[in-house]
């Protein structure tokens, strides 16, 4: 495995290669939650997602349940809410951990040493920018807005 988009992640509509395709691109990886405090950041990420997608940059939203069960709905319901909800068009995976024991080899790959940005995944809308190559360029906390002026900088030189 040499990088992000080599790993193999269902996507939320059950296509089985969600990240191949994606390829060559500059990626927000975020994982995400329908019922969260920061659910709102949504807006944001889609804010992106139109913005800078003829630059060759996606977000890739990531639904995951293990904080405070914020994110309980099926894969169906998750789609619906993001869609009628915020308008998502960005990619989603099916539902996965990313933390723990069954931590998902995407969050292994993410959270490692190696990657030069190791932890635990502290709550929902944690943050990787991952890079054309598939390697890892930066991490954001949570409470990290989609606007926020040190990321739209570190998205616009990765472009």
């Amino acid at each position: 495995m040499n990088g992000f988009y080599d790993i193999a992640v269902s996507g939320i509509d059950g296509t089985p290669d969600l990240l191949g395709p994606l390829r060559g691109k500059v990626t927000l990886a975020v994982n995400v939650a329908s019922q969260c405090g920061l659910t709102p950041q949504y807006q944001g990420l889609e804010g992106l997602q139109r913005e800078l997608a003829p630059e060759g940059f996606t977000v890739v939203g990531f639904p995951c349940n293990q904080f405070a069960g914020q994110e309980p709905g099926s894969e169906a319901q998750i789609l619906s809410f993001c869609r009628t909800q915020y308008d998502v068009s960005f990619p989603l995976s099916a539902k996965l951990e990313v933390n723990g024991p069954q931590r998902h080899a995407l969050y292994r790959f993410l959270t490692s040493a190696e990657g030069g940005f190791p932890g635990d995944i502290s709550w929902n809308f944690e943050k990787f920018l991952i890079g054309r190559d598939g390697r890892i360029l930066r991490r954001y906390p949570p409470e990290t807005k989609p606007q926020d002026n040190g990321l739209l900088q570190d998205i616009a030189e990765a472009l």
